[in-house]
């Protein structure tokens, strides 16, 4: 009953607790295993992997948080295995992995943050029933968020009239990206969210949108008129 106990209690903690930041206290008081992977002292979290990981590498079993930035630009990570004891995953943390064949999301994962994935072709597969993985894009479960767009070489997309959130990052990667439909559902469009798409050169933003991320529009070449527009909207801080 006292094992019950303490683990019924360790994963109410872990439930409220799903940040997926890497402090500088956890990170100076790290433990590092021998592959040069940093893990938080009580072992909850991997805070950060080092650029020359190679070959295969698995997560040990009980990391409930995988960090932000945890894998960005391992770019020699050819295989990961993540454990079904990872909840959470934080923004950017298997970004420009390019070596990175595919990835498996455990259906105990609850909490994405950002997203993960950008710049990374690899291929998804979403075991989570937290998660909609549809078309190669990631959404959450109600399909109200955009976590994700992975369609390689997309020119286009329309999104879905459920949506009403465009999350951090969501399209950042998407290059090719020329014209985007926005439904009059979305009322936030988060940071860096188109940051890069440099040949989406036009678009329109319905009056439903009262929130626009730092970033969101970065590298995007759109016409003086436009971004005029846009700025005197939301701010010069959508482009910086």
């Amino acid at each position: 009953k006292i094992s019950e106990y303490v683990k019924a209690s360790q994963d109410a903690s872990d439930n409220l607790d799903m940040s997926t930041e890497a402090t500088n206290a956890e990170l100076n008081e790290a433990i590092t295993d021998e592959f040069g992977v940093k893990y938080s002292e009580d072992g909850r979290k991997l805070l950060k992997a080092l650029y020359e990981l190679n070959g295969t590498y698995s997560i040990k079993e009980g990391v409930r948080i995988i960090c932000n930035w945890a894998f960005f630009n391992c770019r020699s990570l050819s295989s990961l295995v993540i454990p079904d004891s990872v909840t959470s995953i934080g923004n950017k943390a298997f970004s420009v992995c390019t070596s990175l064949t595919s990835l498996v999301i455990p259906d105990g994962v609850v909490c994405i943050n950002g997203n993960p994935f950008g710049k990374w072709n690899g291929k998804l597969e979403c075991l989570s029933p937290n998660f909609i993985y549809e078309d190669e894009v990631l959404f959450n479960k109600d399909k109200s968020k955009i976590i994700s767009c992975r369609v390689q070489g997309i020119r286009s997309y329309i999104i879905p009239s459920s949506v009403t959130s465009i999350g951090d990052s969501a399209f950042e990667g998407c290059f090719s990206l020329r014209n985007i439909a926005i439904p009059s559902s979305v009322t936030s469009i988060g940071k860096s969210a188109f940051n890069g798409c440099e040949y989406l050169s036009s678009l329109v933003i319905p009056d439903s949108v009262t929130s626009i991320g730092r970033g969101a529009f970065r590298g995007c070449n759109f016409p003086t008129d436009l971004k005029q527009e846009l700025i005197s909207r939301f701010g010069r801080k959508i482009f910086g």
